[in-house]
């Protein structure tokens, strides 16, 4: 990424963001029937044990947005990956990945053991995306059950550390 890009834990409410997730919620609805949407709306973005990270440009504009949401329904120490979206001018920037990482990392210290998330067979770019960054497919989970637009992923962070420590050679998929 040549700009600078800055992440940062905001409200939902925060300027631009309901750029964000109107673009999120129209790209969604293009591709599935509004049942199979299972977007979360500003004021759950709001509750108590979801954290809203936004990607800004140097000069303020939020490129991309994701939540993650910490809930006792799905279990101990995992966490949901929800709303992830990137303007479409920002893709291709590395905005998602800075995301995630950044998620995963505030995750992992927070004592999040997995991160879960849903998407579905026709977001090709998110999926690709969750692969490279060593999310797998999962049994479907909670809502998702039963739901043929979905599908489920989760990685462990067990231990997840946001670099290598020195001398300690990243592993090789598949080890």
């Amino acid at each position: 990424m040549t700009t600078p890009l800055s992440i940062s834990i905001e409200s939902p409410r925060e300027p631009g963001i309901a750029r964000l997730l109107e673009g999120s919620t129209a790209y969604a609805q293009s591709l599935y029937p509004p049942e199979s949407n299972f977007l979360l709306d500003v004021s759950q973005l709001e509750t108590p044990g979801t954290t809203v990270y936004v990607a800004r440009s140097g000069d303020g504009t939020a490129l991309g947005m994701a939540a993650l949401v910490e809930s006792d329904d799905l279990g101990p120490s995992r966490g949901e990956l929800k709303r992830m979206f990137v303007l479409d001018d920002a893709r291709g920037l590395g905005v998602a990945s800075a995301l995630i990482e950044r998620i995963e990392t505030d995750a992992a210290e927070r004592g999040i053991r997995e991160i879960l998330l849903e998407t579905g067979p026709l977001h090709h770019a998110a999926l690709a995306l969750y692969a490279k960054h060593g999310y797998r497919r999962v049994e479907q989970f909670g809502q998702y059950v039963g739901e043929r637009f979905s599908v489920c992923m989760a990685k462990s962070l067990v231990g997840f550390s946001a670099a290598p420590r020195t001398g300690e050679l990243p592993i090789a998929v598949g080890e």
